[in-house]
């Protein structure tokens, strides 16, 4: 077999999972394409661990911890997103922020340093 049909289908597949990062907005969507991007890759490695026929197959064995690494990056990911899903009832990519911005107000860190010893100091100053 040719080492240009496996390359070709990476390709594709790494376009495919690119265009995907680049144009979805839900958080989910992103995360597959990324798996989909990492899937190429793993095609690649193998791909060329057996053109190169390597005697100790160091694409496969780089391959095995690609995937143990994309578990644990769609095993916290999910989790993340199903967090922020929950606080905020979307997971859509272009309505998060950061979390200290909306911790801190609209205004950002800084603009609510009142506490409520001022609070009521301008309680008593008012009446």
């Amino acid at each position: 077999m040719h080492l240009a049909y496996p390359a070709v289908l990476a390709a594709l597949l790494f376009s495919v999972g690119l265009y995907g990062v680049l144009a979805r907005r839900n958080a989910i969507l992103v995360l597959m394409s990324v798996e989909l991007m990492l899937n190429a890759v793993n095609l690649n490695l193998v791909a060329f661990d057996v053109w190169l026929r390597d005697t100790l197959h160091a694409g496969q064995a780089l391959t095995l911890f690609v995937i143990a690494v994309a578990a644990a990056e769609i095993g916290i990911g999910l989790a993340i997103v199903l967090m922020v899903y929950r606080n905020r009832g979307s997971s859509d990519v272009d309505r998060l922020r950061d979390t200290a911005e909306t911790a801190h107000g609209p205004d950002g860190p800084g603009h609510d340093n009142e506490t409520s010893a001022d609070h009521e100091e301008k309680a008593e100053a008012t009446t």
